[in-house]
């Protein structure tokens, strides 16, 4: 369910594309069965389109990849984490705005 802009987080590439960014990365912990996730989707979406070049916008399905989920204590989802720098700097739990999501990005960039 990843767009042309959106990265899938895998344990493979978490760390190529996550931990060694040289650009702040936007995640969106989810899951295909979880209404609030499907409602979050589209503005991941938009986010990666608006943010390319500048972020990289993932998304980790909870489901293939709970190893992730549980390193980053996800215990709802949609969860948004902010990297940068290998570290996560924002977090937020629940459907957001868009405004609010662009914002975690804006002051990491």
């Amino acid at each position: 369910m990843a767009g042309a802009d959106t990265i899938k987080i895998t344990k493979a590439n978490f760390e190529s594309e996550v931990l060694k960014s040289d650009k702040p990365v936007l995640i969106d912990f989810w899951a295909q069965w979880c209404g609030p996730c499907r409602m979050v989707g589209p503005v991941i979406e938009e986010l990666a389109a608006d943010y390319a070049g500048k972020a990289k916008v993932g998304k980790v399905n909870v489901d293939e990849e709970n190893e992730l989920a549980s390193m980053f204590r996800v215990m709802s989802i949609p969860t948004i984490l902010v990297f940068k720098g290998g570290q996560v700097v924002e977090k937020a739990v629940g459907v957001r705005h868009k405004t609010e999501l662009a914002g975690m990005l804006d002051k990491n960039l």
